[in-house]
């Protein structure tokens, strides 16, 4: 381990934000890094435990005390192969993941665990800025070809380890640019394109081919990849958005939005594209409901206030969680406790025990949102309704499950609620479809998810595929 008494003689430190007035003002990235002297001090906190409990919370099992000890010793070189063998992206979750490694720390016991984070993404941002990070190309092939559909953090992640395999690899991606939700989903303050980019860059060196705006199931045959590659992964994710409003009065007036018809026309704005002016949904001076309270919610919550929102407002039917858990019963589990993200800080009023029952409007746009009080079993408490004003209201309730109007649809493939495919189809050790040769990983065979689950998914459906080709296989589960 780093420094024996580490942990009993520092305190932790996160990495810092740019002050609310002065980031509002651009889509750029505003967490200011730890110095290094810093970094290295909260690495020497590790305890590295005789369990080390954060392996588990960590879905991709990164072998966080390891790469601790190298960081206190200034070994960023080896702390960034260790972090690589386990993760292929730790750019995507240094900055978007929520840390269910920390909740497992067992210095969370005392609520101060290890800032795993910031370290994190501390070590890949150096091994990019020192030139570490090169393309791992190989020379020997196997003759095997294998289609991905969808450029998603699965995706991508399946992408790169069968390519290293020695695999030809094409990944199909029905948008513009490839990435998925990286690119088109979280915003550019969360993640920065560049980011997005420059990993691409280094798989298209390793001989990864994209083809975008190819949508498999529409403009692409699903069938024709089948014939024609040795397998076909799919990773598409899982697109479609819960509408528990669709009977709600109100539901057909101008100006309700889903999250996903929101939030990736910033993104589009922001690299330089335009949104034709009949299809802009934008919360410049505008009265802002975001009914949804998590990441999604919260990522419009940030996008409506760099728009220039008048207010924003969210709403969640859930009671207020608690501050504070309680760890006898939570730790090292991921708990239940209020959370307040950077973009709530910025000014937005959160509302809990709150339902929607309508919305009202003038000219067939929305103006007004009814809501009632709902008790803790969520029924409607007697005299608690009442309006808020409402220009743009936005769904960010989730998804449940694929689209499947696509590729599910032309392969008649069976899938269940929030995306699970039936009975032992596509399980966690061999990720097949009932067709032998399509395989599936990421939200679109799990369910919404994390980017860390989807990452960890495609490493191991890439295990899987290159077992059922070769007979064998060296790639990690």
């Amino acid at each position: 381990m780093g420094k024996i008494t580490g942990f009993l003689e520092a305190d932790r430190q996160e990495r810092g934000y740019a002050p609310v007035a002065e980031r509002v003002k651009s889509y750029k990235e505003f967490v200011t890094p730890l110095a290094d002297k810093d970094l290295k001090t909260q690495a020497g906190r590790c305890m590295d435990c005789g369990i080390p409990y954060c392996h588990n919370g960590c879905p991709v099992n990164n072998q966080i005390p390891d790469w601790n000890d190298l960081v206190y010793r200034d070994d960023f070189a080896r702390a960034l192969t260790n972090l690589h063998s386990t993760n292929n992206f730790p750019e995507f979750t240094g900055r978007i993941c929520p840390a269910p490694c920390e909740a497992a720390c067992t210095l969370n016991i005392d609520d101060k665990p290890v800032t795993i984070k910031t370290i994190e993404c501390a070590i890949v941002d150096r091994g990019f800025a020192e030139g570490w990070i090169v393309p791992e190309a190989v020379e020997v092939k196997t003759g095997r070809k294998i289609a991905i559909v969808g450029s998603g953090p699965a995706g991508l992640a399946a992408a790169q380890q069968l390519c290293r395999a020695g695999h030809e690899i094409h990944v199909y991606e029905k948008s513009p640019e490839p990435g998925g939700l990286l690119r088109f989903g979280i915003p550019d303050f969360k993640l920065e394109k560049a980011v997005v980019a420059r990993r691409i860059e280094q798989m298209r060196a390793e001989g990864v081919v994209f083809h975008c705006n190819a949508h498999v199931g529409k403009s692409v045959s699903a069938r024709e990849l089948e014939t024609k590659f040795d397998a076909v992964l799919l990773a598409g994710g899982s697109e479609q958005p819960f509408d528990f409003f669709a009977k709600t009065p109100g539901h057909d007036l101008d100006g309700l939005h889903f999250a996903m018809q929101f939030l990736p026309q910033q993104n589009r704005r922001v690299s330089g594209e335009k949104v034709p002016k009949a299809e802009e949904i934008t919360a410049k001076g505008k009265h802002v409901i975001v009914i949804g309270g998590g990441d999604t919610g919260s990522d419009c919550i940030g996008t409506s206030f760099r728009q220039g929102a008048k207010s924003v407002t969210q709403l969640e039917i859930m009671p207020k969680p608690p501050e504070k858990e309680n760890k006898s019963m939570s730790w090292p589990h991921w708990p239940m406790k209020l959370r307040i993200s950077s973009s709530q800080a910025e000014g937005a009023v959160t509302e809990f025990s709150i339902s929607t029952t309508g919305f009202k409007g003038k000219d067939g746009k929305v103006m007004a949102l009814e809501y009632t009080r709902v008790d803790a079993k969520l029924q409607p408490i007697a005299g608690s309704t009442g309006t808020l004003p409402a220009d743009l209201v936005l769904f960010a309730m989730g998804f449940g499950g694929p689209v499947e109007d696509d590729v599910i649809k032309e392969l008649k493939l069976p899938v269940v609620a929030r995306g699970r495919f039936k009975g032992l189809d596509a399980d966690e050790r061999n990720y097949q479809t009932s067709s032998a040769k399509i395989f599936a990983a990421g939200d679109i065979r799990r369910g919404q998810s994390l980017v860390v689950w989807a990452i960890r998914e495609g490493r191991q459906a890439a295990h899987a595929i290159d077992k059922f080709l070769m007979g064998r296989t060296d790639l990690p589960r």
